[in-house]
């Protein structure tokens, strides 16, 4: 049986659920073959004397059971600084941080979670080659040190027929971060017939555009994973129109419980959608415009849409995205844990 420890952050509460649970789920699928020890960061990284205590603490921790493989679990990136390279497994979610950076920041940030932490791996996962693309790009590193393990669909989201309601389409929106591209969206929606629904604390912005183009609308954050679920077989449409994603789930949940989805044609997106989503561009309202007006008033388009998504679903299924992890384990024990 292979050992792994796994490094993770401390979860904040109603914000940062996900990560945590995509790799419960791995472990949970090996548990068989795999002897895990999970590690979580005792304070939050909001400053560097919290993130100068994680990496002395994931060190000690490491000493704990050196003889395993340690698999870094994303956005602590920096927990790897002083454990042993050949041993080691970064996973990195997005470069996002970069996005968010200006000036002597991004420079910092840029070392200290992207070109330090990759040269202190032996493999680097991502979970699209969009981020690999990005890894590779602001770390200078070899790219086939990286490999693409993408994410796996939570098995809750199921197929829910429903019939489309072309009258007055329920829109299903999801985050209401920097990237997600709510405003945009909302002038996108202005003056067609629909119910707005939106998964994200909403700011006043968002709450004027919404007033100015008369859009109905209701709003629920901090949510469960069994509510989300709801919203899905709820909607008709899902509106997933980031200007940034580093993977981008919804579009896969959304394939999965039959919904036909509307999403950007830029960064991770069209790599996630495939052939199972309409692509406009985030950055252009009319386009966007465009595409929801054709979702609504195309019968034939939408089937096809959600048939191709029956299909590709299932490049991320779970047992298939946790046997990738083992064989990444296999190889590195084999290679390098005495």
């Amino acid at each position: 049986m292979i050992g792994v420890n796994f490094f993770q952050r401390k979860p904040r509460k109603g914000f940062s659920f996900s990560l945590e649970s995509i790799f419960q789920d791995i472990r949970t699928r090996l548990h068989d073959c795999v002897d895990s020890n999970v590690y979580i960061s005792r304070f939050f990284n909001d400053g560097y004397l919290t993130k100068i205590y994680n990496i002395i603490e994931a060190f000690i921790r490491y000493l704990k059971s050196s003889n395993k493989i340690n698999h870094i679990t994303g956005e602590v990136h920096f927990l790897n600084l002083l454990i042993p390279k050949k041993s080691t497994v970064l996973t990195i979610l997005d470069c996002g941080m970069m996005h968010r950076k200006t000036g002597i920041e991004n420079k910092i940030i840029k070392w200290l979670y992207i070109k330090l932490p990759v040269w202190k791996a032996s493999v680097v996962t991502s979970i699209s080659e969009e981020t690999k693309r990005e890894i590779v790009m602001y770390s200078d590193c070899n790219p086939q040190k990286v490999i693409v393990i993408p994410v796996a669909v939570n098995p809750q989201f199921q197929p829910f027929p429903k019939l489309f309601n072309n009258s007055k389409p329920i829109i299903l929106h999801i985050g209401t971060g920097y990237n997600k591209n709510l405003s945009r969206l909302i002038s996108a929606l202005q003056g067609i017939d629909c119910h707005l629904t939106i998964v994200g604390k909403l700011n006043d912005e968002h709450l004027d555009l919404m007033r100015a183009n008369n859009i109905e609308y209701t709003n629920e954050y901090n949510i469960s994973n069994e509510r989300i679920l709801e919203k899905y077989i709820e909607c008709d449409i899902l509106s997933f129109v980031s200007t940034f994603e580093g993977f981008g789930m919804p579009i896969v949940e959304a394939n999965c419980v039959e919904r036909v989805v509307i999403t950007s044609n830029i960064s991770s997106m069209p790599e996630v959608a495939n052939n199972a989503a309409c692509l406009v561009n985030p950055l252009d309202v009319s386009d966007m415009r465009k595409g929801f007006l054709k979702i609504i008033n195309n019968k034939d388009y939408r089937e096809t849409l959600i048939n191709n998504g029956r299909i590709n679903k299932l490049r991320f299924e779970p047992n298939k995205i946790a046997s990738m992890y083992y064989e990444l384990y296999e190889k590195l024990y084999g290679a390098n844990v005495n």
